[in-house]
């Protein structure tokens, strides 16, 4: 079976083939970055034009680079949420659009669902069960995964998610969008121990919270209004985030009895976050998986992935085309 995979969640316009005999097949992949970095985040109207202006050239690159047919595609995958809803509901019109003159099965996936499985297409995947540090900059989660659709929060982020709270640092220093690679870039050439930043609820469950480190990074700041720590500032942040959530990945193996954390969104690309892991995971006899660097970001090998593990087991989506900005992965049914 090849699946057409397509993302749109937010300001990445991602497709891709992924082939249940041959693996991927190939993928292209669009950043809006550029378009939104003068705004200092993304614009929803200006991420839904740019989605229309590139899905046609991109499917095009796509099929002609992996030497596949139109006529070959035997079902759609698209990203149903959650996400912003002008860009969900262009990638959904475009591909239940494209299932529907076709001829063939199309079906809506949830974006962190792609995420948590991208580490399945590496070449020593983790088995079932888990528990999923998702981290986006959307979302910050902790979830045990038992099989594809059979999910348990553990715990999420009550305010900021980690990567928004990245991007917004990286804008108190002054640095582009997107914060997180600027911020770990930045973070080389200063000291972590500079600052003790709080980690905020660190004792109190499984929840995160890393509004209090932002503002603790503000007010810092503004004490040092004319001196030049910016470095500092950014390795000390960065740490303190990073600690949280190594010891709540921690807390939580702990706490399920499980040894395999997979940990997946655009922030699992951070190397200080699985240098850290790592070390952490290795004193408890526990193992940590993470996707590809080219699968970390929004992407449309996710998606392809995650739609066909419910195409299999003859799951799909009617001619009614369905987005859902806010949707939990809990509410989501078992691929069986």
């Amino acid at each position: 079976m090849i699946v057409l995979g397509l993302e749109t969640s937010c300001d990445e316009t991602g497709l891709a083939l992924y082939d249940s005999e041959q693996g991927l097949r190939g993928q292209v992949l669009y950043s809006q970055i550029k378009l939104h970095a003068e705004y200092g985040g993304v614009v929803p109207e200006l991420a839904s034009r740019d989605h229309v202006r590139k899905l046609i050239p991109l499917i095009n690159q796509l099929l002609a680079q992996s030497q596949v047919k139109k006529s070959e595609i035997d079902a759609i995958a698209y990203t149903r949420g959650p996400g912003l809803m002008g860009a969900l509901m262009t990638g959904a019109l475009f591909g239940r659009s494209l299932a529907y003159a076709l001829n063939i099965p199309a079906i809506g996936v949830h974006h962190m669902e792609g995420h948590m499985l991208a580490p399945l297409l590496s070449a020593h995947p983790p088995a079932f069960p888990f528990v999923a540090l998702l981290v986006s900059g959307g979302h910050t989660q902790l979830m045990a995964a038992y099989a594809i659709g059979h999910y348990e929060m553990l715990g999420e982020s009550i305010d900021d998610a980690a990567g928004e709270a990245f991007d917004k640092v990286a804008k108190m220093l002054n640095l582009a969008y997107p914060g997180g690679p600027n911020i770990a870039k930045l973070a080389l050439n200063g000291d972590a121990k500079a600052f003790d930043f709080p980690r905020p609820i660190l004792h109190q469950g499984l929840d995160f919270s890393f509004s209090g480190l932002k503002t603790a990074v503000s007010v810092q700041l503004k004490k040092l209004a004319g001196e030049n720590r910016d470095a500092d500032i950014a390795a000390s942040f960065q740490e303190a985030l990073v600690d949280t959530l190594v010891k709540k990945s921690v807390k939580a193996l702990k706490q399920t009895g499980l040894k395999t954390l997979v940990i997946a969104g655009g922030v699992s690309a951070n190397l200080v976050l699985r240098e850290q892991l790592e070390v952490a995971l290795k004193k408890i006899k526990a193992s940590v998986h993470y996707a590809e660097p080219a699968l970390c970001t929004d992407n449309g090998a996710m998606i392809a992935f995650a739609g066909y593990q419910r195409l299999k087991v003859g799951q799909q989506d009617g001619l009614a085309v369905t987005t859902t900005p806010r949707w939990p992965m809990t509410e989501l049914t078992r691929a069986e």
